[in-house]
């Protein structure tokens, strides 16, 4: 049986671009952000913490949360008024990546990127304030953003895992072989065109998160721009590196991140007049509206 503790230092030590963000939160939405940072990071390491299959534990785990009002994630997610449902969503995610990971259609990513960061989205919602519920499919679209960066960025690494987040449609002949090899040059035409057309379906995601931003109060909107600019430019550079496909991971060091804030300044004043418009790009998943 695992037993969960709430660690006030997962944040800071595991999502340094959120943990920045962080600092720009009022102090209550900061803690509870954090906590629920710790969450999530409790069910990763649930996940990842044997090479064996930890799909019936990831689903005990979850049973017993929901059986259990005294456990302190029921009562976290009570407290906070987060549909338990969501974060079945997220488990759902995790379990998916306990079997053979071949996403074969962009749909299948989409809705993979949904469970694993469209939930914490949705998640964060009464964390930071929001009360309107049209602002959900915006956080549901800027968590798939903010995913298909992360896998953009970590097709080598999660190759060497075993692991293909890339749908098999747009791969075609490329094998995971390929995406292992230390010589990518075989496969550089071909991966820069996925690589460009990953970024460019992240952008419509970008906007469509940026476009509902409106939603969010102010004192916490700032914190959720800053933390989906930051990730955004992960993106941008690679694009700024002709969508070059590497075995070195692309990371923006604390230089960077403070060049890209104060940078996004203006961009934050103007945040209503730049993006106005929702881009309706997937079909409405069956927890998003709870």
């Amino acid at each position: 049986m695992s037993f969960y503790s709430y660690d006030p230092n997962s944040l800071e030590k595991h999502g340094k671009s959120f943990y920045w963000a962080s600092f720009f939160l009022p102090y209550k939405s900061k803690n509870a952000a954090s906590e629920l940072y710790s969450i999530c990071r409790y069910f990763d390491d649930l996940a990842d913490e044997a090479p064996t299959d930890q799909s019936e534990k990831l689903k005990s785990e979850f049973e017993q949360i929901c059986n259990n009002v005294e456990h302190p994630i029921n009562k976290f997610l009570k407290s906070n008024n987060i549909p338990i449902q969501i974060l079945g969503d997220l488990i759902q995610g995790l379990i998916q990546d306990q079997k053979l990971v071949r996403i074969q259609t962009e749909k299948n990513l989409i809705e993979y990127s949904y469970q694993v960061a469209g939930t914490v989205g949705l998640m964060m919602q009464p964390l930071i304030l929001v009360k309107n519920k049209n602002a959900n499919k915006h956080a549901v679209d800027l968590g798939i953003a903010m995913q298909l960066t992360n896998i953009a960025r970590d097709i080598y690494e999660d190759a060497i895992m075993n692991r293909v987040y890339l749908p098999k449609e747009w791969l075609k002949e490329i094998s995971i072989e390929h995406l292992k090899s230390d010589s990518t040059e075989e496969i550089q035409t071909q991966m820069s065109k996925i690589l460009r057309k990953l970024i460019d379906l992240s952008e419509i995601y970008y906007q469509n998160g940026f476009s509902g931003m409106k939603y969010i109060p102010f004192k916490t909107r700032l914190a959720i721009f800053f933390a989906a600019k930051i990730y955004r430019a992960i993106g941008m550079k690679i694009k700024g590196n002709n969508y070059q496909y590497s075995n070195k991971r692309v990371y923006l060091n604390k230089l960077n991140k403070l060049w890209i804030t104060i940078k996004s300044l203006p961009e934050f004043i103007l945040l209503k007049m730049i993006y106005r418009t929702y881009t309706p790009i997937r079909e409405s998943f069956q927890n998003e509206n709870l």
